[in-house]
């Protein structure tokens, strides 16, 4: 067996796929590093502007303090003074926004930048503080409470309106756990009084996304922009959505009895574990990152390669051609360029347009190619097509990822057969004959000698 042709040339055609497989491991090292460019980019334009906004409130926040009187080391009476917070959720809460998406470059990069009004109304009940009515307990002024994720976003903020006179928000949320946002000063007496009904518009500016907690007992979140790729984060779908080529809108409701917010909120130590709470979310990105489609084609490198060299293996043994590791070689490398060439234009063009120009340019120079080392422009020509489909299967199974696998299945089946019809009477005995290769007329009845593709 170590003496056969056959053996040898499969030998050899393993090695070199094994070495293509290292220019494919640096491809995929490389869209690495440019995706890591491009994050890097997107930070910058965050640094400089907003980060993703993140919306907690608005909420009723009742500061106390509540002495207490304890012993010291000694054995002396000492009091204390301890700050509690008690949070009122609101009965309803209404939010309507219209962030207006612009595209801001930095060289080849880019990221989305959003800035519009957001209409609040909400509506608070008569708190409960019976509980609170002790000796040892303080009550301070309570205020309203809206808090971001990043407070460089506030463009600019209406006063309360409800109130009499308008009351206008102040910066700081006073809570150590919520470092970030804006508050409005309450009457304690009207409060407890009358509850209160809301209405104030915050105009934000941030990146990527924007999202909305849902504190109300019953919350909904209407947002319109001109953005047309949206995708809808959290933990919750939108009830209602439109999405055309000039934005999109979108409706969002949620309740107490689904969200189950109201449980989440200590009333009387004040921590909120803000990161835990399930929220309404749109984001406002390139639905598809270039970077990630590209990945996923290299992926499928090997198996192109793979066909290829098997094309060829065929190739040789139905016609008797002689193709040398070399060419097997530098058609492989042609091929692994597709896949740079790829990455280098969608940069500047975006992934379909750049996905034609390297198919149609790796495909040309293999078939220019091939046309010496065939012996026939209409043999590279066909080698060059079938590439060409292949590229098109590809990108077929890179743009529908849920029909990826019926595609893929499909795919190794039909070439599978393809491989059983070509090679159904093939001897592969005499395939593996030295004396093929020196010129010898192999004995037998010549049935199954080796016929040229009609």
């Amino acid at each position: 067996m170590m003496k056969s042709v056959l053996f040898w040339k499969i030998t050899t055609l393993l090695g070199l796929m094994i070495l293509m497989i290292i220019p494919v491991t640096q491809l995929m090292n490389v869209i690495e590093e440019r995706s890591g460019y491009r994050q890097s980019v997107v930070g910058q334009v965050s640094e400089s502007t907003s980060r993703a906004q993140r919306i907690l409130g608005p909420l009723i926040v009742i500061p106390y303090i509540e002495r207490e009187e304890k012993k010291d080391d000694k054995g002396q009476p000492v009091v204390q003074r301890v700050r509690h917070y008690r949070y009122l959720l609101p009965e309803s809460l209404q939010v309507s926004g219209k962030p207006n998406v612009e595209v801001r470059k930095l060289g080849i990069y880019q990221t989305q930048v959003y800035q519009g009004p957001l209409k609040f109304q909400v509506k608070f009940g008569q708190p409960d503080l019976a509980d609170l009515q002790r000796s040892n307990v303080t009550l301070e002024q309570p205020y309203l409470l809206v808090a971001l994720s990043d407070s460089r976003g506030i463009k600019s903020i209406s006063p309360l309106a409800s109130t009499q006179p308008p009351t206008p928000f102040e910066p700081g949320t006073r809570v150590d756990t919520l470092p970030q946002g804006i508050h409005a000063p309450l009457q304690l007496a009207a409060l407890q009084k009358e509850g209160l009904d809301a209405d104030f518009t915050l105009t934000l500016a941030g990146t990527s996304s924007l999202s909305l907690v849902p504190l109300g007992r019953s919350s909904e979140l209407t947002l319109q922009s001109n953005w047309p790729h949206p995708n809808f984060l959290g933990n919750f779908l939108p009830d209602e959505r439109k999405v055309t080529e000039k934005g999109f809108s979108a409706r969002w409701r949620s309740t107490w009895f689904a969200n189950n917010i109201n449980s989440a909120f200590h009333y009387d130590d004040g921590i909120i574990d803000e990161d835990k709470l399930p929220a309404f979310s749109a984001s406002l990105i390139e639905p598809v990152d270039h970077y990630q489609l590209t990945e996923r084609a290299v992926k499928y490198a090997v198996l192109f390669i793979g066909l290829t060299f098997m094309a060829f293996f065929l190739f040789e043994t139905l016609t008797g051609l002689r193709v040398h590791p070399i060419q097997y070689l530098l058609v492989g490398a042609a091929l692994v360029l597709f896949y740079l060439i790829l990455l280098a234009f969608s940069e500047h063009f975006g992934f379909a347009t750049a996905y034609l120009l390297a198919s149609v340019a790796c495909s040309g120079l293999i078939a220019f190619y091939l046309s010496a080392v065939l012996r026939g422009k209409r043999r590279g020509a066909m080698f060059a097509g079938s590439l060409l489909m292949l590229y098109g299967v590809l990108y077929l199974l890179l743009q529908s990822e849920d029909n990826a696998l019926v595609l893929g299945a499909g795919l190794l089946f039909a070439i599978l057969a393809g491989i059983m019809l070509l090679t159904r009477k093939l001897d592969w005995y005499q395939v593996a004959d030295p004396a093929r290769l020196s010129g010898e007329t192999p004995t037998g009845d010549g049935e199954n000698r080796f016929r040229l593709w009609k």
